[in-house]
C-alpha cells in the first residue's frame, strides 16, 4: 500500500532526538523505493513481514533436526526462539520509554511510503522487526552453525526493508540490531546450564514425541 502522511512535518534538522544523518538516509532510501520499478515496490510490504515468518520456519526446522541430536543441541534449538521473544519484549519496553515518532510522520516532504504509516503511538525506536531478526540470526547461529550466514543475510535484508518501506529510520534499525544481538548473546549461553533440565524433560514419556525422535524411532 502506498501512503503519505497528511500531517505537517518539521524540517529534517528540527526533528527532536533524531540524528540528521539518519533522517537524510531515510529520505534517500524512501526516494529510492519510490523510483524503483513496480516489481520491486509492490512486494516490499509483504516481504518485510514474510522474513519474520521465514525465521519462524527456521526455528521449527532447527527444533525438528535437534530431536534426533543430543540434549545440548535440543536445548539450544528450544532456547533460540526464547531469546528472540526476550529481545522483542525488550524492544517494546524501549519503544514505550523513548516514544520516538515514526519517520513517515516526522520527516517533511518524503515520497509516498510503500507501507502504511502506523497509527500514532506506535513508536519507532528501536525497530521491533530488526530486533527480532538480529536475535533470531544470533540464536540460530548458536543452535545450528550452518545457518549462520543465511540467517545474518536475512536479518540484514529485514533491517534494510524496514527503511525501504518507510517504517523506520536507519538508526531505529541499528538500535534493533544491537538490542537483538546483545539479548541473544546473553541468553544462548544458558544452553549449557539448562541441558540437564532438557534431558530430564526429554526422558519423560509425555514429551518423547515432541523432543526425541531417537526414542520414537526405536520404539517402532
Amino acid at each position: 500500500m502506498f501512503t503519505e502522511s497528511s500531517h505537517p512535518h518539521p524540517a529534517v534538522n528540527e526533528i527532536e532526538d533524531v540524528p540528521d544523518v539518519s533522517a537524510h538516509w531515510y529520505r534517500a532510501v524512501t526516494d529510492l523505493a519510490a523510483d524503483a520499478p513496480g516489481w520491486l515496490r509492490a512486494p516490499a510490504p509483504v516481504a518485510t513481514e514474510a522474513i519474520i515468518l521465514i525465521f519462524l520456519g527456521l526455528f521449527v526446522l532447527t527444533w525438528w533436526r535437534a530431536r534426533a541430536g543430543g540434549d545440548r543441541q535440543l536445548t539450544a534449538a528450544l532456547l533460540a526462539p526464547v531469546a528472540t521473544a526476550v529481545a522483542y519484549l525488550g524492544s517494546e519496553l524501549l519503544k514505550t520509554w523513548w516514544q520516538q515518532e515514526r519517520p513517515c510522520r516526522a520527516v517533511r516532504d518524503i515520497a509516498a511510503t510503500l507501507a502504511e504509516c502506523p497509527e500514532p503511538g506506535d513508536w519507532s525506536l528501536p525497530s521491533n522487526h530488526s530486533a527480532i531478526a538480529a536475535a533470531s540470526a544470533v540464536a540460530l547461529a548458536f543452535a545450528w552453525r550452518r545457518l549462520a550466514v543465511a540467517a545474518v543475510l536475512l536479518a540484514l535484508l529485514e533491517g534494510f526493508s524496514r527503511v525501504y518501506v518507510g517504517a523506520h529510520y536507519p538508526h531505529d534499525v541499528i538500535a534493533g540490531f544491537l538490542l537483538g544481538a546483545l539479548v541473544a548473546t546473553a541468553v544462548m549461553p544458558l544452553t549449557g546450564p539448562l541441558t540437564p533440565t532438557t534431558h530430564r524433560i526429554r526422558s519423560h514419556r509425555a514429551f518423547r514425541t515432541a523432543l526425541d525422535s531417537r526414542q520414537a524411532a526405536a520404539s517402532r
